[in-house]
């Protein structure tokens, strides 16, 4: 018999995965998911490198394989998703289907938040925050191009939409929870049963040895996208609007090289990458350098609006982040900044230099026995999974980041 192995965040996830899907008849081995080097120094390279692959640039809560060969990741949240923080986990996703691995988002339509409220501290603002609908377009262009299911699931709540009453409960934001396996959603919910009858096609199919990129035409799976492409029109959705296309501006790509001139000098000679675009997508979130929710929103960012093909080169526009916020004169652009170089630089020198996190500079006989595969691993990858994932995004996906004093960018 084949055997399943689940790559799991908790033994519950793990579980719930495995108890309501075919998986419960099957041998399965439940396996610790150490999601980087930087976190998990112990355990992280040990995980397989076909595991690895699809930790790149951040880490799901769920991926099952077959065999030694993944077949499919689930990422599951329980966040408001206003904004861009409907997008603080696309950089998962897009890590997994970069890879031909369908992956699966469960995530609430709408949550009940309580907020101070500065004007009358005794009576708080209580609201119902629903999703922003640009997710779906996002995961239907990641399928578009990869052939590959992204797909989108509500979590269980007590959201009805068009009603606006105070749910019963507040404090876990309205969202229901299973009975048996902690911290994860009902599993007798409409939501999370069509959930699961997809994830037994895609177990069944990698039994018969059907090709990952036919599970596009699965009926269960075309009938999800058009119900996706209908819950963007419910929620409001318009092409181009909302976040995060109202943190974006599109320049020319010579206003682009003019700004990064100021930096380096007018003889200097850029490659060709930059220049090979005309336009350029600016993504200048207005605030100061941080990670959640700019990393999975710069990868939505540039699914939205700048990828053309299966590789960050297959772009028609360069996508650029920008820490402030940006203008387009005279041939040039004017960044009124919120953030140093500094801020991003810094963050590689505290890994570079924690002898804790690096080990490259270790003499043989410094190392401890059990250091010796993760300092051969780093040998592999260098620093490449200690770094934290919102600099593993970042460089990943931008062409360029704009800082008040500083620059980076790609030649090629």
């Amino acid at each position: 018999m084949r055997m399943f192995r689940v790559w799991c965040s908790t033994k519950s996830v793990g579980n719930y995965i495995v108890e309501n899907t075919s998986l419960r008849a099957k041998d399965v081995q439940l396996s610790k998911l150490s999601v980087s080097d930087s976190n998990s120094p112990k355990e992280f390279h040990a995980i397989p490198d076909h595991i690895k692959k699809i930790l790149y640039l951040d880490a799901p809560d769920v991926i099952v394989e077959r065999d030694k060969e993944p077949i499919f990741s689930v990422e599951i949240s329980t966040e408001a998703g206003t904004g861009h923080n409907v997008f603080q986990r696309f950089a998962r996703l897009a890590a997994s289907v970069e890879n031909n691995v369908p992956t699966f988002y469960i995530y609430p339509e709408a949550v009940y938040i309580t907020r101070r409220n500065t004007a009358d501290p005794r009576n708080p603002i209580c609201r119902w925050d629903a999703i922003n609908p640009n997710v779906f377009t996002v995961l239907e262009k990641v399928m578009q191009i990869y052939g590959i299911p992204a797909l989108f699931f509500y979590h269980p709540s007590e959201y009805t939409r068009g009603t606006c009453g105070k749910p019963r409960n507040t404090i876990t934001k309205r969202v229901k929870f299973d009975r048996r396996h902690r911290g994860c959603p009902d599993s007798s919910d409409a939501e999370m049963r069509a959930l699961f009858d997809i994830l037994d096609i895609v177990i069944e199919r990698s039994e018969r040895g059907t090709r990952r990129p036919e599970l596009i035409n699965e009926r269960p799976v075309s009938d999800r996208r058009m119900w996706m492409q209908s819950e963007f029109t419910k929620h409001g959705g318009k092409d181009g609007a909302g976040s995060p296309y109202s943190a974006t501006k599109i320049v020319r790509t010579e206003s682009l090289i003019q700004h990064l001139k100021g930096f380096v000098g007018r003889s200097y000679r850029f490659g060709e990458l930059l220049a090979s675009r005309e336009m350029t997508v600016v993504y200048h979130p207005d605030a100061k350098y941080r990670g959640d929710p700019y990393p999975g929103t710069l990868a939505a960012v540039d699914y939205l609006l700048c990828r053309t093909g299966k590789t960050f080169e297959d772009r028609d526009k360069n996508l650029v982040l920008a820490w402030g916020v940006v203008d387009e004169r005279d041939n040039n652009l004017e960044v009124t900044p919120t953030s140093s170089v500094e801020d991003f630089l810094g963050q590689i020198r505290n890994v570079r230099e924690n002898r804790g996190r690096c080990l490259l500079d270790r003499e043989y006989g410094g190392l401890k026995n059990e250091q010796i595969p993760r300092y051969y691993m780093q040998t592999r990858y260098g620093c490449s999974y200690t770094k934290s994932k919102d600099i593993r995004c970042y460089a990943y996906f931008a062409d360029a980041i704009l800082f008040g004093d500083g620059a980076l960018w790609r030649d090629g």
